[in-house]
């Protein structure tokens, strides 16, 4: 398991672009995002996860309806990019900023590739202005194992969800009443009550999104792509 600090704020404001949905699968397996066949349960949440998915996607050994349903949660829903991005000035393309005035902003929104979901994003001094500790935002993109999150397994994943416990031991030690053991920026008493279905499709979606390798090691954000 790559040794870095898991945060996540879900709920960071941000809007995602819609492809449209066009092609074939090619024989390597990997897919446009716009290339949405019939997802398999009918589901219009797979459909739209599929529209707004901002990378391409390998559906090789992967259930497609768990990843457009994913994609849903986690571009649609949950704005995970938002906090784990390396940053508002890099997640988006230079011209697809919506938040942006023409002509900076051409009027197509559009997430940087090179950063989607890469972490690096530094949540300044924690808790207060004045503490020296902070906490930055974890790479949540396949390893060269093919597993999300630095190569966490569904199972770990879904603990760290279900529990907020920092399986990797490296949140920074807060003083009381801060729970040190215990991940501080994640919204984990929220998300925990999604069903099971949903984490394993968010994990199935991040499985299927390109690696992004993150600064030269030592980094705490350095991983190795396939």
């Amino acid at each position: 398991m790559t040794r870095m600090v898991f945060v996540n704020r879900w709920g960071a404001a941000t809007a995602i672009g819609a492809f449209v949905l066009a092609g074939l699968v090619f024989s390597s397996g990997h897919v446009r995002a716009e290339d949405d066949d019939h997802d398999h349960d009918g589901d219009a949440r797979v459909r739209q996860g599929f529209r707004i998915a901002p990378v391409p996607l390998n559906l090789v050994r992967k259930n497609r309806a768990l990843v457009g349903l994913g994609s849903y949660i986690v571009n649609g829903v949950g704005d995970c990019n938002g906090c784990h991005s390396a940053g508002p000035q890099t997640e988006f393309t230079p011209t697809g900023n919506p938040y942006l005035l023409t002509p900076a902003f051409d009027g197509h929104e559009k997430i940087n590739p090179a950063t989607y979901l890469g972490g690096g994003n530094d949540f300044g001094p924690f808790p207060a202005p004045t503490s020296s500790v902070h906490i930055v935002s974890r790479n949540l993109t396949p390893d060269k194992t093919g597993l999300p999150l630095g190569g966490d397994t569904f199972l770990e994943f879904r603990n760290i969800i279900r529990t907020g416990v920092d399986p990797d031991h490296l949140h920074p030690t807060l003083a009381p009443p801060f729970n040190g053991a215990l991940l501080q920026i994640l919204p984990w008493p929220v998300y925990r009550n999604m069903t099971d279905r949903d984490l394993r499709a968010i994990y199935e979606y991040l499985s299927a999104i390109p690696c992004i390798a993150g600064p030269p090691a030592p980094s705490t954000l350095h991983q190795d792509c396939f």
